[in-house]
């Protein structure tokens, strides 16, 4: 059985273009090209491409996931370790559920709250000491305040948002849309609505905060999921967003 290259890219949650670019990179090869120049993929290219989706989502380079590829021939014993990632994470989120309904019945019932409890499965010194490094301890701490006071369905919505923000990114750069474009400048004030969701950004921030979305790959791969650059895309836009409607 095969699939085109349309059909690939709608149920793995990516684009054409960024298929063909991964065929480029000698990452994603079709098993076929039609006559009419569609390219075609078998299960084994199926495997291949989650495989990369895989070592995507834990933030590597194109080029180093092609180097990763090229040293495991086993596919099996490679499916293995990235089944092993998987539930390593699935459990680490699975005690942060458990520990926001802990938080939640002792907090209802009045009960004392335990630190253990409360921080299972999170990681917060090491966020609080970047954000702390990066924009300040005050920062750090109101934007704390802020997370916690969302509650459960505050904090989904939140997130939600910006879902359907980065979707829009992705739609706009593949659209071939210029960052200082109408449209791409409208996406820019809704993200930047959103980040105000806490307090008004400055200007420095916002451009600063593009910054990072493309030198750090921990926050370039929300975007980038939606096709290869447009992290980079987000930053750009941004940037004449704060350059022309923010100030510090």
């Amino acid at each position: 059985m095969e699939w085109s290259i349309q059909e690939i890219a709608r149920r793995a949650g990516t684009t054409s273009r960024t298929l063909r670019h991964y065929g480029d990179l000698g990452l994603l090869a079709p098993s076929r090209v039609g006559s009419n120049g569609y390219r075609y993929y078998d299960q084994d290219a199926l495997v291949r491409l989650q495989r990369i989706l895989l070592l995507r989502e834990l933030g590597l380079s194109l080029p180093a996931i092609k180097g990763v590829l090229e040293g495991q021939r086993d596919t099996a014993v490679a499916l293995r370790a990235h089944l092993r990632l998987l539930e390593q994470e699935q459990a680490r989120i699975g005690r942060q559920i458990a520990s926001v309904r802990t938080t939640l019945h002792r907090t209802q019932e009045g009960m004392e709250l335990m630190a253990e409890e409360v921080f299972d499965g999170f990681d917060h010194t090491a966020h609080e000491r970047e954000v702390t490094e990066r924009w300040g301890r005050e920062a750090y701490e109101e934007g704390d305040r802020w997370w916690r006071s969302l509650g459960e369905a505050g904090k989904k919505a939140f997130l939600d948002e910006h879902e359907a923000i980065a979707r829009d990114w992705g739609r706009a750069r593949e659209a071939g849309l210029g960052a200082g474009s109408e449209q791409a400048q409208d996406i820019a004030r809704r993200h930047c609505a959103w980040l105000s969701s806490s307090k008004a950004p400055s200007r420095s921030y916002v451009v600063g905060l593009g910054e990072m979305y493309v030198a750090d790959p921990r926050f370039g791969k929300n975007y980038d999921r939606y096709g290869d650059g447009t992290a980079a895309f987000v930053r750009d836009a941004l940037t004449i967003y704060a350059e022309q409607r923010l100030t510090d």
